[in-house]
Order: C-alpha cells, then structure tokens, then sequence
C-alpha cells in the first residue's frame, strides 16, 4: 500500500473511489495547507524543468499556474490581484523578454 502524504487535487479522492480503490485523506489546517502548497510548488516547477517537450512542460506550467492561483488566495488575493502586482513590476524593472544574462557589476 503506497504512502503519499503530501497534497493532492480535490477531485483525486473521486477517481481513486471510481477505480475501485480506497483510500485515507484528512482537511489540511490554514497553516499546514500553505506549508503544501508551497512543496506542492516546489514539486511541481521540478516536474516543469525535467520536461522533455513543449507540450510536456505546458501541462506542468499549468500545474504551476493552479499551485500560484492557491496560494494567491491564501494569502487573501485574487489571481488578478497578483497579475496587476507583476504587471507592475514589468513596468519597473521590466520581464525577461529580452534574454540578458547578467555577468557582473563592478563598483566604481
């Protein structure tokens, strides 16, 4: 019998019912809950780099994508709250569109 302990999609419990299996979950306290989903990130941005396709990699974004809408609300935002604060910061300090990779800065 595997041991998972770790966190899950709320409609896993319904497919694992519906392939005959049963299983064991308990409700995450507000606390606990953030401390997974900050693993659950973590494993997922790991399944994103160990992609070996583009379609790959766009199935673990989305992930990432639901794990950041999670969290957003955990911390009392919507997901557009967090779009308006990255907009900004693109305004700022700019996106990553333009590749630089950045070697050094000498003090003067």
């Amino acid at each position: 019998m595997p041991i998972y302990n770790k966190l899950v999609r709320d409609r896993i419990p319904i497919i694992i019912e519906q392939s005959g299996k049963t299983f064991t979950t308990r409700i995450l306290d507000d606390e606990e809950y953030r401390k997974e989903l900050q693993k659950k990130a973590f494993e997922e941005l790991e399944e994103y780099v160990q992609a070996e396709t583009d379609e790959a990699a766009l199935e673990e974004l989305a992930d990432v994508l639901e794990i950041i809408h999670a969290l957003a609300e955990c911390h009392g935002a919507s997901i557009e709250q967090v779009e308006q604060i990255r907009s900004k910061k693109a305004e700022q300090r700019g996106g990553f569109r333009e590749k630089i990779f950045l070697i050094e800065v000498h003090d003067e």
